[in-house]
């Protein structure tokens, strides 16, 4: 009797340190908004594409689009930065990441730069990208503000040399 009472405690312990191990493998719910940057309107795209703690593969598989225009993207547990970026018309073109621009200004141009962000500032505090895309005075409708696990970033399409040199 004994023996048996000890392989059930035993069992349980086993389960519970498993499904431990479970909830911490969940990923982390993180809502975006991409934005034009010159108007401030949403541009409701399901072609996000994820990349996190500075490795190259591209997780287009961990957003979805959500009713009102804005990507729900799932990072794993573990992820600490997370670099967004879209493409549109359903084609390899990518959007310029109005932030990256900051990044190349009074250089040569070259590749556009991705900027890293803090995974566990964007469910905290929430953040807004820097919008480099206009000019110094910020117009009123592009003065947006981020709830905590809201990641807002801003783009523009490539122009024509920028597509030329893709």
């Amino acid at each position: 009797m004994a023996r048996r009472t000890h392989r059930v405690l035993s069992l349980l312990l086993c389960m519970a340190a498993f499904c431990g191990v479970l909830c911490a493998q969940t990923g982390k719910t993180i809502t975006l908004r991409m934005m034009d940057g010159k108007t401030g309107r949403l541009i409701a795209t399901s072609d996000f594409l994820a990349r996190i703690d500075h490795q190259q593969t591209v997780h287009a598989n961990w957003v979805t689009m959500n009713e009102d225009g804005t990507g729900k993207l799932i990072v794993p547990g573990d992820a600490s930065l997370l670099s967004i970026r879209a493409s549109y018309d359903g084609s390899t073109s990518l959007y310029v990441n109005c932030d990256a621009n900051k990044d190349t200004k009074g250089v040569n141009p070259g590749p556009i730069l991705d900027r890293w962000y803090s995974v566990s500032d964007i469910l905290t505090k929430g953040v807004v990208a820097p919008n480099d895309c206009i000019g110094k005075k910020v117009p009123e409708k592009l003065q947006i503000f981020a709830k905590p696990g809201e990641f807002v970033f801003f783009v523009r399409r490539m122009n024509a040399i920028e597509e030329y040199r893709d």
